[in-house]
């Protein structure tokens, strides 16, 4: 089954020919309700609750980040989107198709690049595509094999064994093959994950085409600066619990303070008596280091103090809150 992207509206199609449009089809990308999975003791393995009873909506066009540790349950949600487990309870719906009523439009509507390099070494990047392709139903004649290899810098290696690929060219061909039936949702786990700087580079180049032409993307991270970068909206998930999910703008806005570094002339040995009530610590290089909220105390008041004290100031510098402290205020134990 095909889909066809609509550049001048940026909607797709991903119904059988005939077939009614889902309900909620203009609502959101992806949307899970009260989703929970169990796996059951196995051997000296206790039973564990990796999903319980999340809530997530992916909203449409979005580049949407989900975040959290390792064991989080991140892989999990993936995978049952994917139709690769099976829930224990809830609802999840992928484009407005519910993954139970409709689970091969569902999973026509979504492409997921995973964590692991799995492509077989004795097949080349061509004939990788085309297998996929046929997987999914799509003519030959609509197939775009050469055009995504080239969008993936592939094109050289096209008739290349996989097994002559590095890492990095492997990674890149697990996106190509994800996007062979031009799904309105692409899901992006860990994908730079062993990729060099100038190849990370590219792949998010190529990303943030899709993106421009109607794509959603949900992208899982190590690489928070990556996220930050990148995403419109965030959600946090840890021990099985979505603990955020908001704008980017509003989950940074959760953390207020400020941090200020102040160099004195001569390195300081001991903090000031102006800062004996602040949030302050000497660093070893002499310089002071001031943890602030600047809806309580402006960084010109901490300035003065200082100076007040007959502090000769040479430099200073400040940072805001990213989305590092962020994510380890919400999922520190």
């Amino acid at each position: 089954m095909a889909h066809t992207l609509a550049d001048e509206d940026n909607t797709y199609d991903a119904r059988v020919p005939g077939e009614p449009a889902p309900s909620g089809a203009n609502g959101c990308a992806i949307e899970a309700r009260a989703l929970r999975k169990v796996y059951k003791a196995s051997g000296t393995q206790p039973a564990k609750e990796a999903l319980k009873g999340i809530d997530l909506a992916v909203p449409r066009g979005s580049i949407f980040a989900l975040l959290g540790p390792n064991g989080a349950g991140k892989s999990t949600f993936i995978n049952i989107l994917a139709g690769l487990v099976l829930k224990t309870s809830g609802s999840a719906s992928i484009w407005g198709f519910d993954t139970d009523v409709n689970p091969r439009q569902a999973r026509a509507s979504i492409g997921v690049v995973p964590q692991e390099l799995n492509i077989d070494p004795f097949f080349t990047p061509a004939e990788v595509m085309e297998m996929q392709a046929g997987l999914y139903g799509v003519p030959k004649r609509e197939r775009r094999t050469m055009e995504i290899l080239k969008a993936m810098g592939l094109d050289d290696k096209a008739d290349a064994y996989a097994r002559t690929l590095s890492g990095g060219m492997r990674r890149r061909l697990l996106v190509a093959k994800a996007m062979v039936h031009n799904p309105p949702v692409l899901i992006l786990d860990e994908p730079t994950a062993g990729v060099d700087i100038e190849l990370r580079r590219q792949l998010w180049d190529y990303v943030k085409g899709l993106h421009d032409r109607g794509t959603t993307i949900v992208l899982t991270t190590h690489y928070l600066e990556e996220a930050e970068a990148l995403c419109d909206t965030i959600a946090i998930i840890d021990k099985g619990e979505v603990v955020a999910c908001e704008p980017k703008e509003t989950l940074l806005a959760r953390i207020s303070e400020k941090q200020l570094i102040v160099r004195p002339a001569t390195p300081a040995t001991v903090l000031p008596a102006a800062l004996e009530n602040m949030k302050a610590e000497l660093r070893p290089d002499g310089a002071i280091e001031v943890q602030y909220n600047p809806a309580e105390t402006s960084a010109m008041s901490i300035l003065g103090a200082l100076s007040a004290g007959g502090m000769e100031i040479v430099d200073i510098s400040t940072a805001e809150s990213d989305l590092e402290d962020v994510f380890l205020q919400l999922t520190s134990h």
